[in-house]
């Protein structure tokens, strides 16, 4: 089913509360339905934009395009052996629901990834990525509908090119191109936890499981005791964390993490070090780091900085949020503000990880 709005408010297709209008709403659940909306005389020829949930967006004005949403849903296992299974997901299912779906039936993989907000086709087009786990870790391909060709293809892992949060799909040449319109994910039904990122370890213990996942004689003996880790446990214990720094966008708008985490060369990391010595770090190669953007945000002394509505939260600094009526400029602006002080007390640019539309 193809439905058409003319001025339609955005306010629910963005997590940060933000109203703005685009001349036209297109809402579709099918992927067929494609050829028929760009073939449609209202669609051809305009820009567009397609969103998910919206919660890694910004709208700075009205849409003069389309707007494009997808509800294709759908989680089907395709094939499976002993160890793995291959599960398709429709593009306009929750992310969050697939991570359920996959922890309430034994698979194992995107445990790490609950509670992450926003549709499956934004996670492939984002590399979604939390507590040491991407997205491009559990897929294999992601099934696209081609503008220009006309046609469904399929674009395997290696030809996603993924980085930190980014794709082939947000370049230039085929952010306007190419419609995720499924993905096959591959979950396996014996792979260890992922324990080694945040406070993941604290929290399980605080709720009395232990951290042996093997026969390991190193382990403590307070990470040996306790019940042992279950999927729904690490995935309660992933949302639970998430829940404590990061509010929920139906009650105070944000989009998530604002800023990305930069990655600077271990040199210049070092050199930081004899100022800031408890400056985290992760390392990503031999010659660089990847810091808190988090962490720079709140040294540089800009947790609760406010422009008119717009706040960067106090729980957690990577989040810029909405405190009831915030304008898109009084975001932009807050933005801002934080760049120029990070960059001011430490010489290091962070960038905005949420998409100015």
């Amino acid at each position: 089913m193809i439905k058409y709005t003319e001025n339609a408010s955005l306010r629910p297709y963005n997590t940060f509360g933000v109203n703005a209008q685009a001349a036209l709403l297109v809402e579709y659940s099918a992927e067929e339905d494609l050829p028929q909306i760009f073939a449609d005389e209202r669609v051809k020829g305009r820009p567009f934009w397609h969103v998910g949930q919206g919660s890694n967006l910004l709208f700075t004005q009205d849409y003069e395009g389309v707007i494009l949403h997808g509800s294709i849903k759908g989680i089907r296992p395709t094939s499976q052996t002993e160890e793995v299974i291959l599960l398709e997901c429709g593009a306009g299912e929750s992310w969050d629901h697939v991570c359920e779906w996959c922890v309430d039936r034994g698979f194992y993989g995107v445990e790490n990834l609950s509670g992450i907000p926003g549709e499956v086709g934004a996670a492939a087009v984002q590399n979604i990525g939390a507590y040491g786990v991407e997205f491009k870790d559990v897929v294999v391909a992601v099934s696209v509908y081609d503008i220009v060709q006309g046609k469904n293809v399929i674009v395997s892992v290696a030809d996603c090119h993924y980085g930190y949060r980014t794709s082939i799909f947000k370049t230039p040449e085929f952010k306007n191109r190419f419609i995720v319109t499924s993905v096959l994910l591959s979950l396996s039904r014996k792979a260890p936890f992922l324990l080694e990122y945040g406070n993941i370890k604290a929290a399980l213990l605080e709720r009395g499981f232990s951290l042996a996942q093997s026969s390991d004689k190193r382990k403590s003996n307070k990470s040996l005791r306790g019940k042992q880790i279950t999927l729904h446990a690490m995935r309660d214990t992933i949302c639970a964390i998430r829940s404590a720094k990061l509010p929920d966008p139906a009650v105070l708008g944000n989009a998530g993490s604002f800023f990305k985490n930069p990655v600077i060369p271990t040199v210049r990391y070092k050199a930081l070090l004899s100022n800031h010595p408890d400056m985290p770090s992760y390392e990503v190669d031999a010659s660089h780091v990847k810091v808190p953007a988090g962490w720079l945000i709140e040294h540089a002394g800009c947790s609760q900085r406010r422009v008119g509505d717009a706040e960067v939260y106090e729980k957690q600094c990577l989040v810029l949020v909405n405190r009831g009526h915030a304008s898109a400029r009084d975001i932009m602006q807050l933005a801002a503000l934080v760049t120029d002080t990070v960059r001011e007390r430490f010489d290091i640019q962070i960038e905005p990880e949420v998409n100015f539309i």
